[in-house]
């Protein structure tokens, strides 16, 4: 039966202080658990309505609706960004929703890229409860990197790979010439990119609305679906 501190300690782990001090974050539902289990990560406990009863399992629950199992989860160390990977990455500058990095996340493993790189500070923590739930699993397939993202631009640029930004005066994505390596920057949901950022941008790209649209925008996860299914398309 988990402890009374063991419950503590799951709940603690919505704040990210609380997951930095004790390296571990929360993994719930069978399926996400299932694929914690299954994956490089390090899972340090699980616990379950058969073992440890439904009222332990709502205690320790950041869901509405409990599930029926938790695991707690060891974080990875932060991965340097000095080595430049093959192929198309992500760079996050200052998303702050949960839901947001979720889905990004999960739609970076939908489209095969392999690393997210996180602009610190000011992108949401990764391993936040309802950035975890909304990856649905596929935070475990992903790497995520925090990093100095003017830095990491520099580096790609001298590389000799595009850096390409996603700005509302860029030119239209579906006639652009993509290519499939480099980077591409998606932006704060009310800012879009800092200027310091949009000033590294090698090609500027913009997803053109159509008809008599009222929308000044885009939401940054719709827009980074259709932008990496974009790159994937050519």
């Amino acid at each position: 039966m988990a402890t009374n501190a063991q419950i503590k300690l799951v709940r603690s782990l919505s704040e990210k202080k609380f997951r930095d001090e004790h390296r571990l974050f929360v993994v719930e539902g069978e399926k996400m658990v299932d694929e914690a289990i299954n994956s490089a990560y390090q899972v340090e406990q699980v616990f379950s309505v058969s073992n440890d009863g439904q009222d332990a399992i709502r205690r320790m629950s950041h869901l509405t609706t409990p599930p029926g199992s938790i695991a707690l989860v060891r974080i990875p160390e932060n991965e340097s960004s000095d080595e430049i990977p093959c192929g198309l990455s992500l760079g996050l500058d200052g998303v702050r929703d949960p839901g947001n990095l979720g889905t990004i996340i999960r739609l970076a493993d939908w489209f095969g890229v392999k690393r997210i790189y996180c602009s610190t500070p000011g992108t949401v923590d990764a391993f936040n409860p309802k950035v975890v739930q909304a990856t649905m699993g596929s935070i475990f397939r992903v790497r995520i990197i925090y990093t100095d993202l003017d830095g990491l631009c520099r580096r790609f640029l001298s590389e000799g790979l595009p850096v390409y930004g996603t700005l509302l005066d860029g030119e239209d994505i579906y006639t652009s010439e993509l290519r499939g390596e480099g980077l591409l920057l998606m932006g704060n949901e009310s800012r879009g990119l800092s200027e310091k950022t949009r000033s590294l941008v090698s090609k500027s790209l913009r997803i053109p609305s159509f008809g008599d649209s009222g929308a000044e925008s885009l939401n940054v996860a719709c827009a980074c679906a259709i932008a990496l299914s974009e790159f994937r398309r050519r």
